[in-house]
């Protein structure tokens, strides 16, 4: 099943292009190390998920481009012409002279409604070009105004549209110092609005991608592209092909109908966070060696502490004994709650390896039988030039602090009425800010509570 990509704003054109150029280094790349059979599945199965075929033999991605300046999607397009590997479709983009100016409700009241029409036509070629449809994959960022208010309104037409289809948005958390004065506002809007239209929203955290850069990659002037390329190393580390039964039984066919079945029971609870390990630069890759159980108790441990890299990570939390029946107000201190979880191995031995780990009820919310709140997906085939890696797709309490600071942050905003008067001449008047905000606290209410 093929799934289709729409990239919202220059963020989000920016990360996507790092993706599918993950994606294609990945499987161009001869250090599978597995055999030539399993190479040769995975690398149809990836083709028939991110690209088809052109008739000049360079994979085109299943990617719609939308953006209200034009300077990034010029870059992005002709950035993917020039790598000869692959490229996006020179019709599947859509901009405009002026962007939205970090205003959330430019993006939603007035881009989106002016130019529904225009962006849905592009989505809906893409999707027709797909023999089977998995779904739509969103990349944005919430900060701004393009990426958010526009996306937010894009995602309601996805599910309008296509109302049976799965729809993943990913979202890009902004640095908590911030980039722009109201982007707490855009925040507050874009995930309550997003809420009500998504199957699930993948997080990412600049700050967390910022540190990742600094202390594991080594880099020391961090731009964008070294941000935006972790993140589609992390991306693809979840939506390469993987067998998600066990050995032998082909490799899966919908990553985003798997992802929701494993993550998401229930509609309350919706953000999922991803870490992934080992990250490091690449000649470093030369003189490290890795055992599966040393990643795993790194990974088990990333998860209770709600550590974001394996550096760092607090070995002194411990989820609660099993049988003591605390009350979740007395959980031992920044004990991180799951109510699902999914690992993702891909390398050399992942077949044996023991996860029983993260089978522990403790780790798990009560009402979630463990046995179905946990998965694992499997694969021979090495990932990105490392022998064994392994990621975590978490629905837990992962994002419950920082969602709890913005929020936050844009209340003491609205209750002082700062910069309202940007929005209201948009037409998103204080009612749907209160909306938003009610939304928004059901979510870290529920998250709390686990």
């Amino acid at each position: 099943m093929s799934i289709v990509t729409v990239q919202l704003g220059q963020c989000g054109n920016q990360i996507g292009h790092e993706v599918f150029s993950a994606l294609c280094s990945d499987i161009r790349g001869t250090h599978g190390l597995c055999s030539k059979k399993e190479n040769e599945s995975y690398h149809d199965s990836c083709k028939e998920r991110f690209f088809c075929e052109e008739e000049s033999g360079v994979p085109a991605a299943r990617a719609v481009l939308v953006d209200m300046e034009p300077k990034v999607i010029s870059q992005t397009l002709s950035m993917a012409a020039r790598s000869g590997h692959w490229k996006y479709n020179s019709s599947s983009h859509f901009c405009q002279k002026q962007g939205s100016g970090n205003n959330w409700a430019n993006g939603y009241s007035v881009h989106g409604p002016r130019h529904k029409e225009a962006i849905m036509n592009l989505v809906q070629k893409e999707a027709e070009k797909c023999d089977r449809l998995g779904g739509f994959f969103t990349i944005m960022s919430m900060a701004g105004g393009t990426g958010s208010g526009l996306g937010a309104f894009v995602t309601q037409c996805l599910r309008d549209a296509f109302p049976t289809s799965f729809i993943v948005n990913h979202v890009i958390w902004p640095y908590g110092t911030g980039e722009v004065i109201v982007q707490n506002y855009n925040s507050v809007l874009t995930l309550s609005h997003l809420y009500q239209s998504s199957d699930a929203l993948l997080v990412h955290e600049n700050d967390v991608i910022h540190k990742i850069c600094a202390q594991l990659m080594n880099i020391k002037q961090i731009s964008f592209r070294d941000v935006n390329q972790v993140i589609a190393h992390q991306l693809g580390s979840v939506f390469q092909p993987t067998h998600t039964a066990g050995e032998g039984s082909g490799y899966s066919r919908n990553p985003l109908g798997d992802l929701m079945e494993t993550l998401v029971p229930h509609a309350e609870f919706k953000l999922l966070g991803l870490r992934n390990i080992p990250q490091m630069p690449e000649n470093s890759l030369a003189y490290s060696t890795f055992s599966w159980p040393g990643l795993i108790k790194h990974l088990r441990q990333m998860l209770i502490a709600n550590a974001k890299m394996e550096e760092g990570i607090d070995w002194q939390i411990r989820p609660p004994q099993a049988g003591s029946s605390i009350p979740s107000t007395n959980k031992p201190l920044h004990f991180n709650t799951s109510i699902a979880n999914l690992v993702i191995l891909r390398g050399k031995d992942v077949h044996n390896v023991d996860l029983g780990g993260f089978q522990d009820p403790s780790l798990y919310t009560s009402w979630l039988n463990p046995q179905d709140a946990f998965r694992a997906w499997k694969t021979p085939r090495a990932f990105n030039k490392y022998e064994k890696s392994a990621s975590l797709v978490s629905n837990s309490q992962f994002l419950l602090k920082p969602l709890d600071s913005i929020v936050g942050k844009a209340w003491n905003m609205f209750a002082s009425k700062a910069y309202l008067h940007q929005y209201t001449k948009f037409g998103i008047q204080e009612e749907e800010f209160l909306d938003c905000f009610t939304t928004l606290e059901q979510v870290i209410s529920s998250y709390t509570d686990l």
